[in-house]
């Protein structure tokens, strides 16, 4: 139809109305994640179930774990269904980016390079990174690692920070999950494993004969939620949850019941 048909003032007024619409279908596109998991009853949580004792299967195969416990709590808090994804460490940031999972529960450390494509919530708990290996190995600090062959997960933050620290002679054997990891160790193809203090006991219960203790820190992490960017509303929901917990002494007690310690205090402080 020719414009001229209809006077400018007119035409204006038809162009606000078309931008209007336009706004209207670019808010609707990006709908609140939060409202969306309440209105579904559920919560999809990617959880890695081969990294005791924070995610696992008992002798009945159900999943259990520090990590699982918590999202099961977090669940019960928001009056949903939990269901859990499981996932690999590799794995925990590519499921939340294509929409597989809603959030990761699964001793994701913060990290820098981690917050630049993810979000996180206040920390829930913490992880040591730690170089292990048979109590009869004198191991003290990096240098140490000089023409030795060490274990580390691919796309662990223990696997970053061996990397930053490893003399360049230093062998780095990666392996895509710990599960796999902790088989290599036990199995003889390396004696020493970049990890957490609760894989080297693990280890032992495996095989006893190893004895594996941790040799040195390589640095303390802080755990936390990870979600999608730019969902505010989930990631205040999720803070206000955190804290709350924390103060309860709740998230204390699941951390207590499969590490044996209490959660470190630098949890209790950067939650406020």
């Amino acid at each position: 139809m020719n414009k001229s048909v209809f006077p400018p003032r007119l035409r204006a007024a038809f162009a606000g109305l078309a931008l209007i619409g336009g706004l209207a279908v670019s808010g609707a596109a990006h709908a609140d994640q939060l409202d969306d998991i309440m209105k579904a009853g559920k919560l999809r949580v990617a959880i890695d179930l081969g990294v005791p004792p924070y995610g696992m299967k008992d002798a009945a195969l159900n999943p259990t774990g520090s990590d699982v416990e918590t999202a099961r709590l977090l669940a019960k808090g928001l009056g949903v269904t939990l269901e859990i994804v499981p996932t690999t460490g590799a794995n925990r940031v590519p499921f939340l980016q294509t929409g597989k999972a809603d959030i990761v529960i699964s001793s994701m450390s913060v990290t820098p390079e981690r917050q630049k494509v993810i979000d996180f919530s206040t920390p829930y708990a913490a992880i040591l990174a730690v170089v292990g290996a048979p109590r009869d190995m004198k191991l003290t600090s990096a240098a140490d690692l000089s023409n030795k062959k060490v274990i580390a997960t691919r796309g662990t933050t223990n696997d970053t920070e061996l990397t930053r620290i490893a003399p360049k002679d230093a062998q780095i054997i990666r392996f895509d999950d710990d599960a796999t990891s902790i088989t290599a160790v036990v199995s003889g193809q390396a004696d020493i494993f970049a990890t957490a203090p609760a894989l080297l006991r693990t280890i032992n219960e495996k095989a006893p004969a190893k004895q594996m203790e941790s040799k040195f820190v390589m640095r303390l992490n802080m755990l936390a939620i990870g979600l999608r960017k730019n969902e505010p509303a989930l990631k205040d929901k999720l803070d206000g949850w955190v804290r709350a917990n924390l103060k309860s002494g709740e998230l204390n007690t699941i951390y207590k019941q499969f590490h044996g310690v209490d959660l470190p205090q630098e949890v209790g402080k950067a939650g406020g």
